[in-house]
């Protein structure tokens, strides 16, 4: 009787260990979380934005599927003069090769997406450079420009990622302002969710192809501009050297001077 308790008790705190092994391996492959590296060392992460007193804030659009409303986008960029930066990746540059030229030519910046927009978490560091190498050597080939900025799909991301990225000479970006216009929000709930949350520094996520992005851009732009904001591409935006990375919100500060 005494040895089946302490047998089953020994079986519960295995049971329970492989329950916490089994949502530790969740957490690090779905949440984009390297939680090892919480758990032992440091924990890296992407610039989400920039600690800055200036008003200043970069705008930025994903390109992954479709390039419907592109032109329509390009357009009031260019009619407003001002320059943003477009993460591509690989499988949209073979669809769109003078698209990418063309965003190029216009003077954005363009950013690396990865080749097929795969969560990044699953793969090994070779495969995930792979992914950012592909992009890289076609931009070049295309427009001339070696990207610099990386942002992950699905914002997914690890200690691995981003060293891998790192490794590239690749900053990693992600976004402090979310504008959702990929679940197909309305013109107005688009407006609403940036212009609430703007702040100096920001960077917000739009993608190149959402059903009512470029609806709603002239207004959030004519809003940005009236609260006495500049947009910018966000290697205009970010500080270059002299810098890190504040762990808890992702954002990027200059070191004091000494």
């Amino acid at each position: 009787m005494f040895y089946g308790l302490v047998i089953s008790k020994r079986i519960k705190t295995i049971f329970l260990l492989i329950i916490f092994l089994l949502a530790v391996a969740g957490a690090y492959r779905f949440f984009g979380t390297d939680v090892s590296a919480t758990a032992g060392g440091k924990r890296l992460v992407p610039i989400y934005y920039v600690d800055t007193p200036e008003k200043k804030i970069a705008i930025s659009f994903d390109a992954s599927w479709g390039a419907e409303h592109t032109p329509k986008i390009l357009s009031i960029l260019r009619e407003h003069n001002i320059k943003t930066t477009f993460f591509l990746t690989g499988l949209w540059i073979d669809k769109y090769p003078d698209l990418v030229k063309k965003i190029a030519d216009e003077g954005h910046e363009l950013g690396n997406h990865t080749a097929t927009h795969p969560h990044l978490n699953s793969l090994d560091k070779a495969a995930i450079k792979n992914e950012l190498r592909q992009v890289h050597t076609i931009l070049k080939e295309l427009t001339g420009q070696e990207p610099k900025l990386f942002r992950p799909p699905f914002g997914e991301y690890s200690n691995k990622v981003i060293e891998a990225a790192t490794e590239l000479n690749y900053l990693t970006i992600q976004w402090s302002i979310d504008s959702l216009d990929w679940k197909d929000l309305t013109q107005e709930q688009i407006f609403t969710r940036v212009t609430s949350q703007l702040h100096p520094g920001a960077i917000v996520l739009f993608h190149n192809n959402g059903t009512h992005t470029a609806a709603a851009l002239p207004d959030i732009i004519k809003y940005v501009h009236d609260a006495g904001y500049e947009i910018v591409k966000i290697s205009d935006l970010i500080y270059q050297d002299n810098y890190y990375i504040d762990s808890s919100d992702g954002a990027q500060k200059q070191d004091p001077p000494n």
